[in-house]
């Protein structure tokens, strides 16, 4: 029987299988608040075995891009409930991905009386859209004090807290494609002289501080984390110690006891692999469930699932595109081809508009 959709469990919570659909930005929050085309495209994909929603900014401030949605205000937690309940409703699970996006956005697309905050005022290169003036560069940050990194931290936990009333049935932390936690994680990004900066030791304090606040605030059974080693996005560049500081953050991470770890390679993208050391490494100082993505089909998923390389396996495209994606991969049906230029565009199409395989003739391929 194949194990990668095989029923397993996720700490006390039951997958329908070990397929999780990856968090994938969607641009579809108008006002920053989720809706009822959000709750219909994360419905239509619950037959995964767990969906990591697109990434949820805890706070004003992380706000970095258009139609991006929170999790901060009384109006995005009703928000978010009818998508919950329609998930849950189809037998499915759902954590939401705690994004704010630090130094990655522009004033345009933040609410009034919010900032563009970093560990150090070190503008991203690159640009990035807003809906009021089209394409702009990335904003140079106010370098983070620490009442604003203690802010931060409170501002994450109460966003758990949130996502818990809101339904979630977790949290993940993204500590990936240079957004806030990474940068403070990287020292390309950050470079204070404070304790948040230096060493790796000071470097990942915020990224430990910001864990054990939500694991306070909801219980370890409930957090993840998605790392990023050797990613460029958001420009991330390598440097020559990065294997040892991801190490090094794999083994304080196992020390917190949170749920899992989930690790995205970028390389199908033209990013650098991850290394085989690299994943191996997770998979030994991390004790509990480590979550592979980057590039999968289910062919590499089942293989890699068998090995005991991971415990379960993300996929992104492959869900965006294909609603009814397990029961396609199941019956050995043809996939449909995801268009990227309707990926962040508002509204149903190229969202919630992609078409399932009738039964009929998914039977007549099985």
């Amino acid at each position: 029987m194949s194990l990668l959709f095989a029923k397993t469990t996720l700490g006390s919570v039951p997958l329908q299988n070990r397929l999780v659909m990856a968090p994938m930005t969607r641009n579809r929050a108008i006002g920053n608040i989720p809706n009822a085309l959000m709750a219909e495209y994360y419905a239509q994909r619950a037959s995964a075995g767990l969906i990591i929603s697109e990434g949820t900014s805890p706070a004003p401030n992380g706000l970095g891009y258009a139609r991006i949605p929170g999790i901060f205000s009384a109006a995005q937690v009703a928000g978010w409930k009818p998508v919950t309940a329609a998930v849950h409703a189809q037998g499915g699970k759902m954590f939401v991905q705690l994004m704010h996006c630090g130094r990655i956005g522009h004033p345009l697309n933040l609410p009034a009386g919010a900032r563009i905050v970093a560990p150090s005022a070190i503008a991203a290169a690159g640009e990035i859209y807003t809906d009021a003036g089209g394409m702009k560069p990335n904003a140079m940050p106010d370098a983070m004090t620490e009442a604003d990194i203690e802010a931060a931290v409170g501002e994450y936990a109460q966003a758990a807290s949130n996502a818990i009333a809101a339904g979630f049935d977790g949290i993940e932390l993204h500590g990936a494609n240079g957004y806030l936690l990474e940068q403070f994680t990287r020292p390309t990004s950050n470079r204070r002289a404070d304790r948040y900066g230096g060493s790796i030791e000071n470097r990942v304090r915020f990224v430990l501080e910001v864990t054990a606040a939500v694991i306070a605030a909801v219980g370890k059974d409930r957090v993840g984390i998605r790392l990023s080693p050797f990613g460029v996005y958001n420009d991330m560049p390598g440097y020559a110690a990065m294997e040892a500081d991801y190490a090094y953050l794999a083994s304080r991470l196992n020390a917190t006891g949170l749920l899992y770890i989930h690790l995205v390679d970028h390389s199908s993208m033209g990013a650098p692999p991850v290394p085989d050391s690299m994943k191996a490494t997770f998979r030994s100082k991390f004790e509990r469930t480590l979550i592979l993505s980057g590039g999968y089909d289910a062919v590499r998923a089942e293989r890699d699932i068998e090995s005991g390389r991971c415990d379960l396996v993300a996929f992104a495209r492959p869900f965006l595109a294909n609603p009814d994606l397990i029961a396609r991969w199941k019956a050995g049906a043809a996939a449909n081809a995801p268009d990227a230029s309707t990926f962040y565009t508002p509204g149903p199409k190229g969202y919630a508009d992609y078409p399932t395989v009738p039964e009929s003739e998914l039977e007549s391929v099985r």
